[in-house]
């Protein structure tokens, strides 16, 4: 499963539809406008919300938070003491972790359960400038969950390199 994602996404107020990989469209991001913290929400094309996306306001590191029907379902921050600086911890409220690692600016990461590949994230096969897909490599992964983690990744690495 590939989808698109347009950069412009990480604006806030501004909605956004996420498309597969034959311009349907998928997920609308709903960003929330005036608000004390970062937040966004992944729709459906019905409108209902999968997963609601803020930023962790009390934490001493970055820190974004991922919840599906008010409950917890990851939360997402920079992997401490790493050697890469590109590489991010995401806690699933099931206690297991995924790992993301990569050029996370450059849009060219990668999402790991284990050390088992679940998703690719690539401009490399797009011609379109301001776009990176998200390639899901395993059938019984979650598709929102995984492009909720890729936006909440970027966003978190953006702000550090404004910081």
């Amino acid at each position: 499963m590939r989808f698109l994602v347009y950069d412009r996404l990480l604006g806030f107020g501004d909605d956004y539809w996420i498309e597969d990989d034959r311009g349907s469209k998928v997920f609308l991001v709903d960003g929330k406008a005036l608000r004390l913290r970062d937040t966004w929400e992944l729709k459906d094309t019905q409108g209902r919300v999968l997963v609601d996306i803020h930023q962790k306001m009390l934490a001493l590191r970055d820190t974004m938070v991922l919840q599906r029907g008010g409950e917890p379902l990851a939360t997402i921050r920079r992997k401490r003491l790493s050697l890469l600086r590109n590489h991010y911890r995401v806690s699933l409220a099931d206690g297991n972790e995924l790992d993301v690692s990569g050029k996370i600016l450059d849009r060219e990461f990668a999402v790991e359960y284990d050390g088992e590949l679940l998703a690719v994230i690539s401009r490399r096969w797009l011609t379109l400038r301001d776009t990176y897909g998200v390639d899901v490599v395993r059938e019984d992964a979650d598709p929102a969950l995984l492009i909720a983690v890729a936006v909440c990744v970027i966003h978190l690495a953006e702000k550090e390199r404004e910081d």
